[in-house]
């Protein structure tokens, strides 16, 4: 009878009180499975590694030098921060350093998938250790010590041992801890979203498979020659495939992986996200939620390809992005926007005018506005003969006419977030300014230069013109800009362009597909459009960071360099106006509050980018967070005054009336345009101005001659 109580009694304590409950713990061996490669990865390693050798535009021998350039993209791909390998690790791959060119000759993956297998086998231990400290010793973390953690950890040796390695993850987890206190979750908030960030990161690694390493070390043989050179798998591929035939039901995005974050690389024009105006390059997607209230899902760790799938989706539906932005540089307080899926059509991609007032000393000019978001053409309806057919150059040229029609004193051609697009388009829209003569060249892998040319006299607009651009500006874009700068037949005003002057080619391989830089393009002028891009000749403050977007942030890009000129005739001087055209540009830009606010929050980017470490004593923490955000109320607050509208009292107001403005919730469409245009206007006001300083200063000379 004794017995029984006692049975019952210990039944009770069990049912009723977690004292005696056992704590989950985590074992590595539950979540990794080795791989090994497939018969047919043997034979197509060797096929892409002969392909980049001879077809490439760098054309480098497959030796030991390649050998040990792709050993360390092949580390580098895997632990980006030296986190998870030891230094023991590092040092007994060493020997592999100089064999890979020989293993690319036999289709020989034994090494590769030896590393990439014991990369999985670290990565998971570091999962489970975080798992193990946030399950059973949370309360037992720290936040008042004076330790510190170094934030780029590329350049730093790797751990030395486990014990080492433990002492590393444990801060790395504190920071992350910081981050979302300063957020303003609570513990167990904290708790519950990183237990379940961290199970699903585990999860994925169970589901790695031999497609997944294959992929991973053919891409860093393939990114060796240059950044935009890839192999998709197969099912890369089919998502390649379907972003660039602009098909997509989606949010109309390109999207990159990089130091375990889906980072937006450029949106694509007039598509979903680029027309919602939230979403900019740069951002990092963190959460991806299905509908206007559904769970949003942590995808920090997650693969490029599964990130993909999710935000994928019907047209007309919602999907829901939380993001670290890219302009902020804070990832204390991330945002959650709202985009409505649909198809990008090439009518919306369209070429777009528009005319700005402007009176100068009780004078009223007109400067005409022509936005190109791509270089387009609609290929098909022009082969069928279609009379109507929609191009950059045809519409470009019938906006011309009509701004003239209206008597514009100038004309700006909008070039900015313009990534490129049709070769052929570029060629023939420079020939609407310039008499004939050619426009750009390309110069192949075997050395040969070819030359794009306007042989058309007409002119449709000879007027004073200038071209803004961004960093976002790319390829043909460059072109563009770059012929009008060499032939002095406009102002290049903004921010140093993106500097992609390279040409890719997609072959078909038996399972998926390579792309590879095959040629190069080269202003008139002889200079490359590659690596350097185009500096305008008057510089606006910079919205993007060089280090972050550009081809210059991008490792092994191909340098800029240089080829004889093209026969050409430039224009008159336009460089004898340049000083006095910025005097007054910066005069004007001196006391105009919008444009000092850009400057000041840029410079206030620019100064946390310096940062190398974070405290992780959260007071410490609290302290500098409060202000950075007080330091944001005060730019703020300082261009309302100057404007004469009303400051903000505390940056609790300054929230949410980024709230009411549609970060976050339901919002006035004319609100939100005007925010998310309000750097663009500001830029394209100036530029107006600009244009308008240079036509005046040109007839002052005129009149003294």
């Amino acid at each position: 009878m004794l017995n029984k109580f006692l049975s019952i009694a210990i039944a009770t304590i069990f049912l009723s009180t977690p004292l005696f409950s056992v704590a989950k713990v985590y074992q590595t061996e539950e979540y990794i499975h080795p791989v090994v490669p497939d018969k047919e990865h043997a034979k197509l390693s060797f096929v892409i590694a002969k392909q980049l050798q001879y077809q490439h535009y760098r054309q480098m021998v497959l030796d030991d030098k390649l050998s040990s350039k792709v050993f360390d993209a092949f580390i580098k791909s895997l632990d980006p921060n030296h986190t998870f390998f030891l230094a023991e690790d590092i040092k007994r791959f060493e020997k592999f350093r100089y064999l890979i060119d020989n293993n690319f000759r036999r289709g020989e993956l034994k090494n590769a998938f030896t590393a990439f297998n014991l990369y999985q086998k670290r990565h998971a231990e570091r999962l489970v250790y975080t798992l193990n400290l946030l399950e059973n010793h949370f309360d037992e973390l720290d936040f008042t010590t004076d330790e510190t953690l170094e934030i780029e950890r590329d350049k730093l040796p790797w751990p030395a041992n486990k014990e080492a390695q433990n002492k590393l993850t444990k801060q790395q987890l504190k920071n992350v801890i910081i981050s979302f206190k300063l957020a303003g979750k609570d513990d167990k908030e904290i708790q519950e979203l990183l237990t379940k960030r961290y199970k699903n990161q585990l999860n994925r690694i169970k589901q790695t498979n031999n497609e997944d390493a294959f992929r991973i070390y053919m891409n860093a043989l393939a990114e060796s020659y240059d950044p935009h050179t890839q192999y998709f798998s197969p099912r890369v591929s089919e998502n390649f495939d379907i972003q660039m035939s602009l098909s997509l039901e989606g949010i109309g995005a390109m999207l990159q992986s990089e130091d375990g974050y889906t980072k937006v690389k450029r949106l694509v024009p007039a598509g979903p996200a680029e027309k919602a105006g939230q979403l900019k390059a740069g951002d990092r997607i963190v959460g991806v939620g299905q509908g206007v209230d559904g769970e949003v899902v942590d995808v920090i760790g997650w693969r490029l390809d599964d990130v993909v799938q999710l935000i994928r989706g019907k047209k007309g539906t919602t999907v829901r992005l939380e993001l670290i932005p890219q302009k902020d540089k804070d990832e204390h307080k991330t945002k959650t926007i709202q985009i409505v899926r649909n198809t990008v059509k090439l009518e919306e991609q369209a070429a777009k005018k528009e005319i700005i007032e402007i009176s100068n000393n009780s004078i009223k000019q007109k400067v005409g506005i022509i936005e190109i978001p791509a270089f387009y053409i609609d290929f098909k309806a022009a082969q069928a003969g279609d009379p109507n057919y929609k191009s950059t150059t045809r519409d470009v040229k019938k906006l011309i006419k009509e701004l003239q029609k209206d008597n514009i004193d100038g004309l700006i051609i909008d070039l900015r977030n313009n990534g490129g697009g049709s070769l052929q388009e570029v060629n023939s829209l420079v020939g609407l300014f310039i008499k004939s003569g050619p426009t750009v060249q390309v110069k192949s892998a075997d050395g040969r230069i070819a030359q794009l040319n306007d042989d058309s006299d007409e002119i449709i607009y000879n007027g004073p013109l200038a071209v803004l651009v961004n960093r976002l500006s790319a390829s043909a874009s460059e072109i563009f800009a770059g012929a009008i700068q060499d032939y002095k037949r406009g102002l290049i005003i903004g921010n140093q362009t993106f500097g992609k002057g390279t040409v890719q080619a997609l072959q078909q391989l038996e399972q998926g597909q390579i792309k590879l830089t095959h040629a190069k393009f080269y202003r008139i002028s002889g200079d490359s459009t590659q690596n350097l891009g185009v500096i305008p000749d008057i510089l606006f403050p910079a919205l993007y960071d060089k280090d972050d977007i550009g081809e210059s942030s991008l490792p092994e890009a191909l340098p800029w360099d240089q080829v004889k000129n093209a026969d050409y005739q430039h224009y008159p001087e336009l460089n004898k106006l340049f000083p006095a055209l910025k005097a007054k540009h910066l005069q004007r830009t001196k006391s105009d509050p919008d444009f000092r606010y850009i400057e000041e929050t840029v410079a206030r980017i620019d100064k946390k980018k310096d940062q190398k470490t974070l405290s992780l004593n959260y007071k410490i923490r609290q302290k500098e967070y409060q202000e950075s955000r007080q330091e944001q109320l005060d730019i703020e607050n300082k261009r309302r005054i100057a404007k004469g509208e009303k400051p903000f009292k505390d940056i609790k107001e300054l929230d949410e009336k980024d709230d009411v403005l549609g970060l976050n919730e339901d919002h006035d469409d004319e609100k939100e345009k005007d925010k998310k245009d309000s750097d663009s206007h500001t830029f394209l006001m100036e530029s107006a101005h600009i244009l308008l300083d240079f036509i005046q200063l040109k007839q002052d000379k005129i009149v003294k001659k």
